[in-house]
């Protein structure tokens, strides 16, 4: 979804923009769909009277709405993280990620928090009369609020004028723009995709299991015999695993805020001046700038540690044990959430780069800027931040203050999004493989039952630890990968 929203966005003639309308307009399409999710069952019986087809059209309708969620949120997301390299210079691209991860990070932790509440006491009736009702409510209003504000707040050019083969190219000559893009990637760009790929065969049995493997370490070391005795064994799992969510975005969110402040941005803008710092402290700061890690080495790191809390995964017996691994994943998470975005930003300012202040060596741009004063009234418009004109001529990089086209922003990010989109079809195939072979008909820990059975359960071994093992070492060829991608061209 994201690569085909990417590339009808990048050519987008709207008035308001190139992101924005796809911004609001997904975000509109996301909020109706989760208040029908919420309100599914009120909605079929309006229309559905016979009580044994109302079951089927309930279920329709909810599967329905969760995958216009799924297609809505990919199209909301792709061109927010355009618009980030659209409005930024190089030398921001890293701030403007590293402020996108704390959001993300900042959504993480009240959504989980929120989550905890008991909403109905909280607010009555008002926004529904069950907790799933309230969250869907309150998750629509806050995301529509959210966009509206950023388009309100950002100011994004228009695009007056593209290529003729771009604005007439159907369904057949989009989806073959994207497969040639995607095997003809620039090296550097390819080099990020790939370490992508690499590191979220890890991440996805971490995020899609993570909470039940805490929760079934509690079930199996720490839970007391009356907890695993319960009827409600699924909703105590789930209590536990979202509890160490909550305590994971924390963490996260500290990292988010603190991570950007001690790497190097890998395009730092150098000082005009000789920073002189008070004597008291200007050792510390030199000790300091002197071992401050760069954002590729924070990368590679971050992988690493990843790696070695998945690969103790088979190890754990308790569940304060299981809660600290989790927990620690936390860090390389934030850089997860920041680092790729940032470098894929810098590479494609660098492949789309246009002055917005015209330089007299420069005989030709990639996009025009042009005054909305002389758009109908010369053959030469006047440079102004306020349009767009796409010649796809030749590309120079003079300086890194000025703003970048973003001409391709939103198809590279969306061939991201696929390179992080296929490791779940893998790590998916690598967890049936897993799960059938280690615990062929699973049951919920702790619901064997009486006799033996319970305790063969266990004593055996955990899947899912066996899946984030699996995980862990995809997670150290992302990081030999990143690694090399210092030297890539």
């Amino acid at each position: 979804m994201q690569p085909v929203v990417g590339v009808i966005a990048d050519n987008s003639r709207s008035k308001w923009g190139r992101r924005r309308p796809f911004m609001i307009g997904g975000s509109l399409i996301v909020g109706l769909c989760l208040l029908v999710l919420g309100w599914t069952s009120e909605i079929v019986s309006v229309v559905v009277k016979n009580p044994d087809t109302k079951s089927f059209w309930t279920i329709t309708l909810a599967v329905l709405s969760i995958y216009a969620v799924d297609f809505a949120i990919n199209a909301v997301q792709s061109s927010c993280r355009s618009l980030i390299i659209d409005t930024l210079p190089i030398s921001k691209q890293p701030l403007g990620s590293a402020w996108a991860s704390r959001m993300i990070a900042v959504g993480h932790l009240v959504g989980y928090g929120v989550g905890t509440l008991d909403l109905p006491r909280l607010f009555g009736p008002l926004f529904g009369e069950t907790q799933f009702k309230q969250l869907t409510a309150i998750a629509a209003v806050v995301l529509v609020l959210a966009v509206s504000v950023t388009s309100y707040a950002v100011n994004e050019r228009v695009l007056i004028s593209s290529r003729d083969s771009d604005t007439t190219a159907g369904a057949i000559q989009m989806v073959t723009k994207i497969f040639k893009t995607t095997m003809h990637l620039p090296n550097r760009i390819q080099g990020i995709c790939w370490i992508q790929f690499w590191a979220w065969i890890g991440w996805f049995p971490f995020l899609f299991y993570g909470p039940t493997w805490v929760g079934e370490t509690y079930m199996r070391y720490s839970a007391p015999e009356h907890v695993k005795q319960s009827t409600d064994t699924l909703g105590e799992i789930g209590r536990i695993g979202s509890l160490s969510l909550v305590v994971f975005s924390i963490v996260t969110f500290a990292g988010s805020v603190l991570l950007p402040l001690l790497v190097e941005s890998p395009e730092d803008e150098k000082a005009g001046f000789t920073p002189r710092p008070p004597p008291s402290v200007a050792p510390l700061i030199k000790i300091l700038n002197k071992y401050r890690p760069d954002l590729l080495t924070a990368w590679m790191l971050s992988h690493l540690i990843f790696a070695s809390a998945m690969f103790l995964a088979p190890f754990v017996q308790s569940l304060h044990f299981a809660t600290i691994l989790v927990s620690v994943c936390g860090i390389p998470w934030a850089l997860a959430c920041w680092a790729p975005f940032a470098f894929m930003g810098i590479e494609i300012n660098r492949l789309t780069y246009s002055p917005l202040v015209p330089n007299p060596n420069h005989h030709s741009q990639s996009y025009t800027p042009l005054s909305s004063f002389t758009v109908e009234m010369t053959d030469t418009p006047s440079p102004s931040p306020q349009f767009l004109r796409l010649n796809h001529l030749d590309r120079d990089i003079d300086s890194l203050t000025s703003s970048s086209t973003g001409e391709t922003a939103g198809i590279y990010l969306g061939i991201l999004n696929l390179f992080t989109t296929l490791p779940q079809f893998v790590g998916t195939f690598i967890s049936m493989i897993v799960f059938a072979v280690l615990e062929p008909g699973k049951e919920v820990e702790g619901a064997g039952g009486e006799g033996d059975g319970g305790k063969k359960k266990e004593q055996g071994t955990n899947a899912i630890a066996v899946c984030l093992f699996i995980g862990a070492m995809s997670s150290v060829v992302a990081a030999y990968a990143t690694r090399r991608f210092k030297d890539v061209r």
